[in-house]
């Protein structure tokens, strides 16, 4: 009976992570090099996976590594990817990248957040962004809630409607792929925010960026992309969850202004 319910459990997280991706048995049948039968018997707990099926159909789905770790146990097999702290030694290469990515993109903002989108350091030209925001939205720091509370950096955005809108589907598409609860649980509390309105009759000129940040400064209004940098091919469940947001300036107002304040 145990061993019953261990396989139930991994046909469903299976399952969850199929419908998750829209995929059908059979392509995952084909994707993984196996059947659509022996899909079927996995997800209704006639039979069991090996390991390296599991990994298969985990690099098929594009699975995180978190929960492949997750479908290896449900299936009674050890985690294939290990979880550091970023203090530990191993990830002493991947801490020191970092924080030269940092130092190297001043007098610019940047900063390195986790898969929950908390903030885990950032450059010191990060205080751009997160002059007046209050305390409380610090403890910890969460880039959802520093950008789209009320009393948050929308406070100062020309454009906080449009940047809503832009934060809500990104979330909304993230909390969706991955099932994550606590992205569910974030989702929920940043749509229970007050719609900020933009100025009416805001003109713009033109730029590349669907959503740039335009914030309202004593030196002037400031305008930012960002490009999002993760790791490549990570075999570390921290290293993989990590992504450094480095933001650049839009025009050369914004550039000589991030240079003045540095």
């Amino acid at each position: 009976m145990a061993e019953t319910v261990e396989l139930s459990r991994v046909g469903v997280l299976l399952r969850e992570w199929r419908r998750r991706r829209r995929v059908s048995q059979l392509d995952l049948a084909l994707a993984a090099d196996t059947s659509a039968r022996h899909v079927s018997y996995v997800e209704t707990g006639r039979a069991r996976p090996s390991r390296s099926m599991v990994l298969r159909w985990c690099e098929a789905l594009e699975v995180p590594l978190r929960e492949r770790n997750a479908l290896l146990l449900a299936a009674d097999y050890a985690p294939a990817y290990r979880e550091s702290g970023l203090d530990d030694t191993a990830l002493t290469a991947a801490r020191a990248a970092l924080e030269a990515m940092l130092s190297a993109h001043e007098p610019y903002p940047a900063v390195v957040v986790d898969r929950h989108w908390n903030v885990v350091t950032g450059n010191r030209a990060m205080g751009v962004l997160m002059n007046g925001i209050p305390e409380h939205l610090t403890r910890p720091p969460n880039v959802y809630r520093l950008v789209l509370h009320p009393e948050g950096l929308s406070t100062h955005l020309a454009n906080a409607r449009q940047v809503y809108d832009l934060f809500l589907e990104r979330l909304t598409d993230q909390a969706n792929a991955t099932g994550d609860p606590v992205l569910r649980a974030l989702l929920d509390e940043v749509a229970g925010y007050p719609i900020p309105d933009d100025p009416e009759g805001a003109d713009y000129p033109p730029s590349p960026f669907e959503v740039p940040l335009r914030i309202r400064t004593p030196a002037g209004e400031l305008s930012m992309f960002s490009v999002m940098a993760t790791f490549g091919a990570p075999a570390d469940v921290t290293l993989s969850e990590l992504a450094i947001e480095l933001f650049y300036p839009l025009d050369e107002f914004t550039t000589r202004a991030l240079r003045a304040l540095a």
